[in-house]
């Protein structure tokens, strides 16, 4: 309880966001409501998509694991950052890395399914109706057009449907962040147990990252990771050229 009590404020209640819609998502999926899929962010032209789910999307997780790394990573580092910077430049902070994290995430995905809703259209597709019919998740009234079209559709229908949760956007722009102004602070690796300064250990994560985005298929968004983690050196890099915006 002592432990909890010295997180700073900002960093803590954060913190307790996250927990609350983690178990509301459980303790309402046993009624038949989805939070992911209400919270959860999809592309901007996506039929799913809602302008609230840009802040909402962060606050949830997919399983125990996701969100029990995200906030032991998110208080280690935070609570540094929210000490030297104060509570409000580093709640903007968190929130504009999470935007960050969205936005570069979201940029391919909404040209493809541009791409793909304008491939339809020419070949004779109702936009409208095959969007209403995902919206109300009811494509009964779907006619198939030729055969041709078969997977299109079906990846337009996917790519609909691609939900982004999690807080890790905002997190890898924390770690960004603390090896930017921490680099020499030694951080104790696992396995196998030694000390490793920031400014070697986080790079490695995000070169991580870089390879899964482009070799590992699954249905991690490892580019909402580095995107936060470009944004939180973007921001960091201007305010301390700012030297009174910085300690």
């Amino acid at each position: 309880m002592n432990l909890f009590s010295n997180i700073p404020q900002v960093t803590k209640n954060i913190l307790i966001l996250n927990i609350l819609f983690f178990v509301a998502k459980y303790v309402l999926s046993g009624k038949g409501i989805d939070l992911d899929h209400l919270f959860g962010a999809y592309y901007p032209n996506s039929p799913l998509f809602k302008p609230f789910q840009v802040i909402t999307y962060f606050f949830m997780h997919g399983d125990f694991f996701h969100i029990l790394f995200n906030m032991l990573i998110f208080v280690m580092f935070g609570s540094s950052l929210e000490r030297i910077w104060g509570p409000k430049r580093y709640f903007i902070f968190y929130v504009i890395t999470a935007l960050g994290a969205y936005v570069i995430n979201s940029i391919m995905g909404t040209f493809q399914l541009m791409e793909i809703k304008n491939q339809l259209a020419s070949m004779g597709y109702n936009i409208t109706e095959l969007e209403y019919g995902i919206r109300n998740q009811d494509l009964s009234r779907l006619n198939v057009i030729n055969m041709e079209s078969i997977n299109m559709l079906e990846n337009y229908i996917l790519k609909s449907k691609t939900c982004m949760i999690g807080a890790s956007g905002a997190v890898y722009g924390i770690m960004a962040a603390f090896a930017y102004i921490f680099p020499n602070t030694e951080l104790m690796l696992m396995f196998p147990p030694i000390p490793i300064k920031a400014k070697f250990l986080i790079p490695v994560y995000f070169l991580i990252e870089i390879y899964s985005n482009f070799h590992v298929n699954d249905n991690v968004a490892h580019l909402a990771h580095i995107g936060g983690g470009i944004t939180g050196l973007i921001i960091v890099y201007f305010w301390k050229k700012n030297k009174t915006f910085f300690y």
